[in-house]
């Protein structure tokens, strides 16, 4: 499924979190794994003290060379490390191009401290550019293994939502995993401006079991019997409510920052997931 895996890894812990779970993949279902570096240093920076940015590029080949020595010795595979100067969102994007990876791994900070500045700096920006899918990995390096048995997938019946469905049935049948199918039904009253009668509920319930249905039978098509959850709200609280009861492992869901589609967009739906959940999110070219 995924052959090469392309991780932004800057010795954080929780960059640490995305190598070891890309390391685990690789073991257990094959492939390659590359880890990219980036040193950002600007003008401002080399005017003041020139010498850091060879201090930096120093600094970053001996994390590379270490942590490689210690995926070799643990996981038993080979590593390929990139060091690059640059920003780093700019950095993995053309190495990922370079490097033809069909999977971005990025690690994030904890459950709770991670703001939306953060978020901006690289994730979301890695995630609205990407030409492929990108897993964002928010668990202990210890707790990471390469393996997902409950999946949470956000469907609307978009295609963004269709593409993320059918990935997440090969997923599961790689780890025999259990798929549950999610659709939010839009509070109405937010959408129009004024309250639902009776009729327009039972409308949108309808609708909504239509979505589903349509649902079953692609996940049926790809063969995978999926269960299916309707809730009623903001999408984006609801996902990570729903993968929060039902303890998921993973959250997989449609990005829409491809194809001129602004960060505004991606900030209303699946930044807010990336930022609560309590899993790790894969995003779906």
């Amino acid at each position: 499924m995924y052959k090469t895996l392309l991780v932004g890894f800057d010795d954080s812990q929780a960059s640490k979190a995305a190598m070891i779970e890309a390391s685990n993949w690789v073991k257990r279902h094959g492939g390659s794994v590359v880890i990219v570096h980036a040193v950002y240093f600007d003008s401002e920076e080399f005017g003041i003290a020139p010498t850091q940015l060879d201090q930096r590029l120093k600094r970053g080949e001996k994390v590379c060379l270490e942590n490689k020595k210690m995926i070799a010795d643990e996981f038993g595979i080979e590593v390929k490390s990139l060091l690059c100067e640059g920003e780093p969102p700019e950095v993995i994007l053309s190495m990922a191009a370079e490097r033809k990876a069909d999977l971005i791994v990025l690690g994030t900070y904890g459950r709770k401290g991670l703001n939306r500045l953060l978020m901006g700096s690289v994730t979301a920006r890695v995630i609205v550019d990407s030409p492929v899918d990108v897993l964002v990995i928010k668990k202990e390096c210890s707790e990471c293994t390469g393996t997902y048995r409950s999946i949470l997938v956000s469907y609307d019946g978009s295609d963004f939502s269709k593409n993320a469905l059918v990935r997440a049935c090969k997923l599961s049948k790689m780890d025999n995993a259990e798929v549950t199918v999610l659709y939010v039904i839009p509070r109405y009253e937010e959408m129009v401006g004024f309250f639902r009668t009776d009729s327009i509920k039972k409308s949108l319930l309808e609708e909504a079991q239509k979505i589903i249905d349509g649902a079953k039978e692609l996940a049926s098509g790809n063969g995978v019997t999926v269960k299916t959850e309707i809730r009623e709200g903001h999408a984006a609280d609801k996902i990570v409510e729903m993968a929060a009861d039902l303890k998921n492992d993973l959250i997989v869901m449609g990005s829409y920052g491809w194809q001129g589609v602004n960060k505004a967009i991606m900030g209303s739906t699946t930044e807010r997931v990336l930022i609560n959940a309590p899993c790790p999110v894969l995003a779906v070219r």
